[in-house]
């Protein structure tokens, strides 16, 4: 695709993510309450967590969902691959309902290191909106993220 790079595109600043009761059910993905579904890719150190209002910094990459492509990613919108990683406080809704719940709620919540996909419904995504010129209103969302930081702590 030819997309100008021009300014990054922070969508994370308004993205949000969820919190849930994790059911005990076996499976690998998890389907969380409403809209976000955790699939862990490699785990973290199992210890460090970040808490409501922590700092994090992620890597991540966003795309729409597609149920014909490859693990259901479609075309990419945004990433901080090779810009440099993201930094938000987490739980505070400075992000998309479905990153807050995503990072900190799902399966107990991430571990520093931790890889995951998150797949997330529009309600708690960008919504009725969506992202002009990006993302479609109530657009299923599938963000690959890896969290490397909490706080000063980083992996």
């Amino acid at each position: 695709s030819s997309t100008s790079q021009s300014a990054p595109i922070q969508i994370p600043f308004q993205l949000s993510v969820l919190s849930f009761q994790s059911s005990n059910s076996p499976s690998q993905s998890k389907r969380i309450n409403m809209g976000v579904t955790k699939q862990l890719i490699s785990p973290g150190n199992g210890t460090d967590k970040p808490k409501q209002g922590d700092t994090i910094t992620m890597e991540y990459t966003g795309t729409l969902y597609d149920a014909n492509a490859p693990d259901n990613k479609g075309k990419q919108f945004d990433s901080s691959v090779g810009r440099g990683d993201f930094q938000t406080k987490i739980g505070v809704g400075q992000v998309i309902r479905g990153w807050d719940e995503g990072v900190l709620s799902a399966d107990g919540g991430m571990t520093l290191g931790e890889k995951c996909r998150l797949t997330i419904t529009g309600d708690y995504a960008y919504g009725s909106r969506g992202f002009p010129g990006l993302i479609p209103p109530n657009a299923t969302l599938v963000f690959d993220v890896q969290l490397k930081g909490i706080n000063s702590k980083m992996m």
